[in-house]
């Protein structure tokens, strides 16, 4: 039988065992050298498997779908990007904590110039793409036009527009772990690491427990995306006045509105200081990333509703995290470690207005090194009435408050200003 030179090869050649690595392969990553071309490039392409030095694939998430698409000849195998004209608008770094291998041990530093900085490996063949990527952008959110339309804030034709909109730099970032760094930041061993990570994605990385020459892994998770008001190179200043909110996404609430948290408020209501903060000579921070459901998934956040709901005595605070537990087998997997590793890429050394009441995101932060001057709570009176159970939960596992209590006076003045 004849095999058409139109189809693809039929020959699969593993990659889970050391010398598979062509001559022509890209060097083995040196992890937090100063000099990007001595720390080598990053590829994970499957357009040359010979090239690879790191376990995974570029857009690990949607590498399902790249595989559809191939399988049904949407794409062609081996689709090399062309780079034309993708360069970040605006210049990031390099900062002092691209070169401290304990700072940042999920993030390629170079992710987002690899056009320039790598530019002879490019040219030499290597199919290396960005893990990073700044553009230009407007967000419109109905929130601040209440906002507008109740005085909390004026639109002054830079940061804040007329109809309403504000101006943005916004920065994708997929993750790259390096999983020795990484294994240190949890207090395990990397081989009980890699071995965890092999058996929980059911076998799909073999080179994880084959390949120890291998240290970085491209994994299959969401990244996260930044939005900046403001100068970026500000964020590097400690004398600039920082106003920053880490937010982990919540689709029911961010994209939907749905009641029974207060995600969607206390982002909005950070958007609103980060604009205010700007305006004021400052720099504000959405740090977003895709970690849905406490990093569970949303089938289990929604069955852990119905749990909360439908248990004797309805949902009461003192169960909240039980019936996650009771679900999930954990409370909550987000696990804040690898969270100040942004922070760092973008030369932050102080936040000086923190919009958050997480105790477990604080305590990443500053342990990281990173210091935190006011922490700023959801007023009161954002607070959803089915939401009133988490933020009393939430409290009294050790999120930060103030301790006030808001009276009938603070909630007229409140309803006045729309935030009601």
């Amino acid at each position: 039988m004849t095999t058409s030179s139109a189809e693809p090869a039929r020959h699969i050649r593993l990659t889970s065992h050391p010398g598979q690595q062509g001559p022509g392969g890209a060097p083995i990553i040196q992890w937090g050298a100063a000099d990007p071309v001595l720390r080598g490039p990053v590829v994970g392409s499957t357009t040359s498997r010979a090239q690879r030095n790191v376990i995974g694939t570029h857009s690990g998430s949607y590498g399902v779908y790249r595989a559809l698409a191939v399988a049904a000849g949407n794409l062609t195998r081996g689709h090399r990007a062309d780079l034309t004209n993708t360069a970040p608008t605006d210049a990031i770094g390099p900062y002092p904590q691209w070169a401290d291998a304990e700072k940042m041990v999920s993030i390629d530093p170079w992710g987002a110039s690899v056009q320039s900085v790598y530019a002879d490996f490019l040219a030499q063949g290597y199919d290396i793409r960005p893990t990073i990527a700044v553009t230009k952008a407007h967000v419109h959110l109905p929130e601040v036009k209440q906002a507008i339309a109740f005085q909390r804030l004026q639109p002054d034709g830079k940061f804040l527009l007329e109809d309403g909109s504000a101006v943005v730099t916004k920065v994708a970032v997929e993750p790259v772990w390096w999983l020795p760094g990484v294994a240190r930041r949890f207090g395990v061993k990397e081989s009980d690491l890699r071995r965890a990570l092999f058996e929980e994605t059911g076998g799909m990385y073999p080179e994880l427990v084959t390949r120890s020459d291998l240290e970085v892994f491209l994994p299959p998770i969401g990244g996260q995306t930044l939005y900046v008001f403001g100068d970026i190179r500000d964020l590097a200043d400690p004398m600039v006045t920082l106003t920053a909110r880490v937010h982990d996404e919540c689709n029911g609430s961010d994209v939907f509105g749905s009641d029974i948290c207060t995600c969607r408020p206390y982002l909005t209501h950070a958007i609103e200081e980060c604009i205010q903060g700007a305006q004021k000579g400052g720099v504000g921070l959405i740090a977003y990333s895709r970690k849905e459901g406490r990093a569970l998934g949303e089938v289990t956040k929604f069955l852990v509703y119905n749990a909360r709901k439908r248990q004797e005595g309805g949902d009461r605070a003192d169960k909240y995290f039980l019936r996650t537990e009771c679900v999930a087998g954990v409370q909550d997997m987000r696990f804040q470690e690898l969270m100040p590793d942004v922070l760092h890429w973008l030369g932050i050394r102080k936040i000086h207005r923190l919009v958050s009441m997480s105790n477990d995101k604080f305590d990443a932060i500053t342990g990281s090194g990173i210091e935190v001057g006011e922490r700023v709570k959801i007023p009161d009176a954002l607070v959803p009435a089915d939401a009133k159970v988490e933020i009393e939960a939430k409290i009294a596992a050790g999120y930060f408050t103030d301790g006030g209590v808001m009276t009938e006076a603070d909630l007229a003045q409140v309803k006045g200003r729309g935030l009601v």
